[in-house]
């Protein structure tokens, strides 16, 4: 699977599949509201100990990011495997620095 780098994309396995995640404009302010943030501020201090209801937030707005609507649509019924989730979340945060 292809990558646009210079987007911040980065490709990570999840329930046995390659799937595209990208932290964007829209992924941020989904994570915001849906965790009950305001601002990036409370949201970096709020992902210093997600929750695994929060970890499936934030890795089901990176793949909307990234265009993956339908796993992230059906995250909660996915089999992924929560090291995995969380690396690639730290990917996909590392990728847009």
């Amino acid at each position: 699977m292809k990558t646009n780098g210079a987007r911040g994309e980065v490709v990570a396995t999840l329930a046995g599949a390659e799937r595209r995640l990208c932290l964007t404009l829209g992924a941020l302010a989904e994570m915001e509201t849906a965790l009950g943030c305001d601002g990036l501020a409370a949201l970096a201090e709020r992902m210093r100990a997600l929750s695994a209801r929060d970890l499936t937030v934030v890795l089901a707005a990176l793949l909307r990011g990234g265009g993956e609507t339908a796993l992230a649509a059906e995250l909660a019924r996915a089999r992924v495997d929560p090291c995995e989730a969380a690396e690639a979340v730290a990917e996909a945060f590392a990728a847009a620095t």
